[in-house]
């Protein structure tokens, strides 16, 4: 019984590791988007920038009501009073585009590293053993680079089989990306 849920598991080494990839690949191509909900979350300051527009157009909708000839000390304090909060405004998004940056690189950073110790750990468990087996013939010129690490004849190996995957997952998700 132990064997046989041995060699069970042993014969699905292949779905194994084209669902591993396959997942890691959705999630890179959502890469952008968890980043935006990860910022997103992290950033309150966004209302304040809303609010600070919206008070800029108000300020601007009441200059082009005053008359600059009849009225301009209070024309020129109006429009200092925009100046000052239109540099607010710039130094605001710049320090949350700043953040956004970092928040995007910290994700990334984690996301690789993560899928880093995922493939390592898969090439550890699979670097002697095949993934799956076929038959001879259908790689016969190529069965030694295809086995290899593991020489076994008709084996496909872990390195070669994480290369297809990963080229067929991107294929097939690159309309989502």
């Amino acid at each position: 019984m132990r064997s046989q849920a041995g060699n069970m598991a042993e014969s699905c080494a292949w779905l194994l590791v084209l669902s591993t990839v396959f997942i890691c690949n959705l999630f890179k191509s959502q890469l952008h988007a968890l980043s935006s909900i990860v910022s997103k979350l992290l950033q309150k300051d966004v209302e304040q920038e809303h609010q600070m527009r919206a008070d800029i157009q108000i300020m601007r909708q009441e200059l082009t009501c005053i008359s600059m000839m009849d009225e301009f000390a209070r024309y020129a304090r109006l429009e200092r009073k925009i100046n000052k909060m239109t540099d607010k405004l710039k130094t605001h998004v710049k320090g949350r585009t700043a953040q956004l940056a970092k928040i995007k690189w910290v994700v990334s950073i984690v996301f690789y590293v993560l899928q880093a110790a995922l493939m390592i750990s898969l090439i550890w468990k699979y670097y002697l053993e095949p993934v799956t087996v076929v038959p001879s013939k259908w790689i016969a010129p190529l069965e030694r680079l295809v086995a290899f690490p593991t020489g076994v004849a008709g084996g496909v190996g872990i390195t070669c089989w994480l290369v297809v995957c990963n080229k067929v997952v991107a294929i097939l998700l690159y309309p989502i990306s």
